[in-house]
């Protein structure tokens, strides 16, 4: 694909710009990169304006920088590189799964435990408009880990901090609605009703999808020093817990 291009009208929140790399705070209800229906309304899109001189000669093989994606729904910190070197060493930990990523997720009931691991494999299948991820309960499909641990509940639902260990698609997503606790506002991934895979569908009530990547850690390509960065808890995540009574732990307010 060739280079996204600039939009000016998209605005991008550096959380942390490195000569290297650049840390983004994606929004819910944007694409990362350009698609089908979202040619130029996508986080690249906003990046190409600040960092195009940057990030078109890094090229296609390099996806422009980008180091990879989050679902539309979901907010939180994505990962840019500005230079070849920095891009191909940190795209290295993703591939050797050495980066930490952590999520935030409000979830409808509680998980059957505290904390668990969720390890089904992961099967991608096309229903109505787009593709989705099926677990496999019969011990096939591509292997996929999600780590939770409850942080707080109440009020029908829970907090739980998520952590990734593969990036398969909507895995925590997939992962929670199989154990019996669908992420809130997830219209896709339901356990009382059937998946709603209709491209102009909503979530249910309205609600946006409670699941925001809060936080990574990786090696720093060029220093080689652990880098943490964490993006802001968005209001949706907030009202979620809220709702339900749960106050978020002093760690991730």
């Amino acid at each position: 694909m060739s280079a996204p291009s600039a939009n000016p009208s998209i605005a991008v929140t550096p959380i942390l710009e490195d000569p290297d790399f650049v840390a983004l705070a994606k929004p819910a209800g944007m694409v990362s990169e350009p698609g089908l229906g979202h040619r130029h309304d996508s986080v690249m899109n906003g990046a190409m304006v600040r960092w195009g001189d940057r990030l078109r000669p890094l090229g296609e093989a390099r996806d422009h920088g980008l180091l990879h994606r989050l679902d539309r729904d979901t907010s939180g910190v994505l990962l840019v590189g500005l230079t070849a070197g920095g891009y191909d060493a940190i795209r290295a930990q993703f591939e050797a799964r050495t980066i930490r990523k952590r999520y935030l997720a409000v979830v409808e009931g509680r998980p059957p435990r505290p904390a668990g691991t969720a390890d089904r494999g992961i099967d991608e299948v096309r229903l109505g408009d787009m593709k989705v991820a099926r677990v496999n309960r019969r011990g096939g499909g591509r292997p996929a880990v999600t780590r939770w641990q409850t942080l707080g509940s109440g009020g029908g639902r829970a907090l739980l901090e998520v952590e990734i260990e593969t990036g398969r698609l909507h895995q925590i997503r997939a992962h929670m609605a199989d154990l019996g606790c669908p992420v809130a506002g997830d219209r896709v991934y339901r356990v009382d009703l059937p998946p709603n895979t209709g491209a102009a569908g909503r979530s249910r009530g309205g609600e946006p999808l409670a699941l925001h990547a809060w936080m990574i850690e990786f090696v720093h390509p060029r220093t080689g020093k652990p880098v943490r960065i964490s993006a802001p808890i968005p209001e949706s995540i907030r009202a979620a817990a809220s709702a339900a009574g749960i106050a978020l732990p002093a760690e991730v307010r």
